[in-house]
């Protein structure tokens, strides 16, 4: 049973965010959530200066990529509109492949796979995306995968958006153990009942699914080029 001790932090997690323009607030706000409150989280970018999200609220960093610690537990990717533009950011892909070569965990929610995957951290690993982005995940060479939240060794991957309140409580339960994730979970009042059954195309509304899908697909079609996009002068450190 799961007590107070649960809670405590004898040794604070060292948890690495990485920001970038137009990345998705709820694809770093929920993992954040059930991370943060068991240690530091760095929220890194190349300078000091905010980063806005795709929803027009700014983030800001509290760590440049040149003073992120060597020694991060975990390294986290959100994904988002911008997630095209970042994966043809040399400085964000060195930066990651840098910083996932000593994390100890190697993480991330939505189409911030795309982005561990064009750093060559997912090389020979399954993982989780948006379900709209799966071809541009494929298309990096990553065994794509339609589970909410993927673990293969030590890559933890989520599903789109809202899958972070899931992926951060998995991972946690890893790094803590699952009381301490229980603990958290209920400290959230993580009991989701959603009004409908439509959050993912296996039980969505077919009408529904076809709208979503000619939505993204103008997205899906950047990211898919994004992908296929040189990469030979990506550190592989």
């Amino acid at each position: 049973m799961a007590d107070s001790t649960a809670f405590e932090q004898i040794n604070p997690l060292n948890v690495g965010m990485l920001l970038y323009p137009n990345f998705t607030l709820l694809d770093l706000a929920g993992p954040h959530a059930a991370l943060g409150m068991h240690g530091k989280t760095h929220l890194l970018w190349k300078t000091m200066d905010p980063v806005w999200t795709d929803t027009g609220i700014s983030i800001n960093p509290t760590t440049t990529f040149a003073d992120a610690p060597a020694d991060l537990d975990v390294i986290f990717v959100p994904g988002g509109h911008g997630t095209g533009d970042a994966m043809r950011d040399q400085e964000i892909l060195e930066f990651l492949a840098r910083a996932g070569l000593s994390a100890r965990y190697v993480t991330s929610v939505c189409t911030g796979s795309l982005l561990l995957g064009k750093a060559g951290l997912l090389d020979g690993y399954r993982a989780a995306t948006h379900w709209a982005f799966y071809e541009a995940l494929e298309a990096l060479g990553v065994q794509s995968s339609q589970e909410r939240v993927v673990v293969d060794g030590n890559r933890f991957t989520g599903g789109g958006v809202t899958a972070g309140i899931d992926f951060g409580l998995t991972l946690l339960a890893a790094l803590r153990g699952e009381a301490t994730a229980k603990f958290t979970q209920l400290a959230m009042e993580y009991d989701p009942k959603p009004p409908f059954s439509d959050g993912h195309p296996r039980t969505a509304d077919p009408q529904v699914v076809q709208a979503a899908r000619m939505a993204t697909a103008e997205m899906n079609q950047r990211f898919v080029e994004s992908a296929k996009a040189d990469t030979s002068v990506v550190a592989r450190l």
